[in-house]
């Protein structure tokens, strides 16, 4: 490595400093480090970084207060954003809303109370759906309308912020930044690099295994593949010469990045903590009345065998519907061995982060037979991960995706339940039952067709946990009363949930942070998606169907 550093003080009346370092290294190896730069702006420091695998420059200025104070000049200032609601979503959403309540005809067998909260629960999953604001904040208006139009009392509409199940969902966000700012997560990755990435189906198996693994540990899709996967895959490609929006993205990195959007959706559905949906899957199916025992077991067993079939075959498939260019990777192991030498010996805080997932998810798996809630053992995890200064609660704080998805989801979930409390549910579900027997279907062909209409569904949500909860609770009660039963139903419809990840860029976030990349076009990624959402089904179709049929779900 050859360096070099220059020092310079000014000699101007504000007393600054400037510190350039530049340093250049010769070593031709492939190099896990992608380009980066970096702008950094305080009071007193500025500094820019620009970083690539065999180039660094860090330039650092600190200024005295009294230059920072100056004002500047109207040209500099920055843009405001546009503020307040999109007019013509808020209109849409509002009108939707309003004929709901007030042009189409209440049913004799729904209250008005009933019909009311129907109204603005469609009104609320409308602008979820369009975005006239983000997700948190419009589900506090709609939380609002639902007060302010006394459809709902303040006590029963804030219920659900007591939910067991929301606390456990923004917890795991909190177990996620712990293992990203602990650096677990990217020394797994690498290490998966080092021992499958000598080829490129044999990289894209061993990141896939990689995230199923590391469901058990971070319990978030949108984590995992923003905080390890992106970052691992991106350098990878970088490394290869395959670039973001360029013929060279087909080199290698638009496989990988289909690879493991494609196969996400598989490691959320395979356990029950792997994603956030899982959790609200499952207290939506209490509030229908399944009410399924020893979770985490019992979902595990489910999805064993149709996951891991999902899961061989996925990459393989991509490999022939979407071929790399670059079929071989042999540098990709000396790479990630280099890496792993950088990062030194295990640390402290990544033990502690490892022992405590560890311990959390024992008791998620056994604290059942014990008495010990699955909520308590996330508390008891972040407690230690709190007292031991792996995480701090700033972090906690800083964490908006965490307090975000505790709002919406708690607004949804309350009004979900009013709905099954005030019978808007049951009526659904009779009328669609009633349609069906009129077609003199049995309970198979309607379980085929209500699940195929709830995942092609997805295409009007942009996310997971926001379809499952305006459907899920519906489309659960549909199947039940067509005959289906209730365990089975349940299941399938939640593993549905996760299988429909990747079926735009828009599906879900893992889908968004993919696409965002860069190495996939709009066109393959509809089109992907579409292929491979009907290759899932088929899978778990038929490999489920003779699994939960030993299982005796049905």
């Amino acid at each position: 490595m050859e360096s070099f550093a220059l020092r310079s003080l000014s000699t101007s009346a504000s007393s600054s400093t400037t510190y350039l370092s530049l340093r250049r290294y010769s070593s031709k190896s492939l190099s896990l480090l992608p380009p980066s730069i970096s702008v950094n702006s305080s009071p007193t420091l500025r500094s820019l970084s620009i970083s690539s695998p065999r180039f660094i420059l860090h330039a650092t200025t600190s200024s005295s207060p009294e230059n920072h104070n100056k004002p500047q000049s109207p040209s500099s200032s920055p843009a405001q954003p546009p503020q307040g609601a999109k007019l013509i979503p808020l209109a849409i959403s509002v009108s939707i809303g309003l004929i709901v309540r007030f042009i189409i005809p209440r049913p004799e067998q729904v209250s008005s109370q009933g019909w009311q909260l129907l109204s603005i629960f469609i009104f609320t999953i409308s602008g979820l759906v369009l975005g006239p604001l983000p997700v948190g904040a419009w589900a506090f208006i709609g939380l609002t309308a639902s007060i302010v139009t006394k459809t709902l009392p303040f006590s029963t509409a804030f219920a659900a912020f007591t939910n067991e199940l929301i606390w456990l969902i923004a917890i795991s966000f909190f177990f996620a930044r712990g293992f990203i700012k602990t650096g677990l997560g990217d020394r797994i990755a690498t290490y998966f690099v080092k021992w499958l990435g000598k080829s490129t189906l044999g990289l894209s198996y061993g990141l896939a295994f990689c995230e199923t693994l590391m469901g058990l540990i971070m319990p978030s899709t949108m984590a995992r593949a923003g905080g390890v996967f992106l970052p691992v895959i991106k350098s990878l490609s970088l490394s290869a010469g395959s670039n973001p929006g360029d013929p060279s993205s087909r080199k290698l990195g638009s496989f990988l990045i289909q690879t493991q959007l494609q196969c996400s959706g598989t490691s959320g559905a395979l356990l029950l903590t792997s994603a956030a949906q899982n959790l609200l899957c499952l207290k939506l199916a209490r509030e229908v009345g399944v009410v399924i025992s020893n979770p985490w077991i019992s979902w595990f067993k489910a999805a064993s065998v149709p996951g891991f079939v999902s899961l061989l075959c996925t990459p393989f498939i991509i490999y022939k519907l979407y071929p790399p260019q670059l079929k071989h990777t042999p540098e990709a192991p000396a790479a990630a061995a280099k890496k792993l030498q950088r990062l030194g010996p295990i640390t402290k805080n990544e033990w502690i982060m490892l022992g405590a997932m560890a311990f959390t998810v024992s008791l998620w798996v056994f604290g059942e037979a014990i008495g010990i809630a699955s909520v308590v053992s996330a508390m008891i995890g972040l407690s230690t991960l709190l007292l031991l200064g792996v995480i701090n609660w700033n972090d906690c704080l800083s964490d908006k995706s965490a307090w975000d998805s505790l709002t919406w989801f708690a607004v949804l979930i309350g009004m979900a339940g009013q709905l099954t409390n005030l019978g808007v549910v049951a009526w659904m579900s009779d009328c669609v039952a009633k349609l069906l027997q009129s077609l003199s279907l049995a309970w198979p062909a309607s379980f085929v067709i209500l699940q195929a209409c709830y995942l092609l569904l997805h295409y009007l949500f942009a996310s997971q946990t926001a379809h499952a909860g305006a459907l899920y609770p519906a489309f659960l009660a549909m199947q039940i009363a067509a005959g289906v039963p209730g365990l089975l139903a349940a299941l399938c419809l939640a593993f549905n949930n996760n299988l429909s990840a990747a079926l735009a860029h828009y599906s879900s976030g893992p889908a968004a942070l993919y696409y965002g990349a860069g190495y996939v076009d709009l066109r393959d990624m509809f089109r992907l998606g579409f292929v491979m959402a009907l290759v899932q089904a088929f899978i778990w179709g038929v490999v489920g169907s003779f699994w939960w049929k030993f299982l005796g779900l049905y």
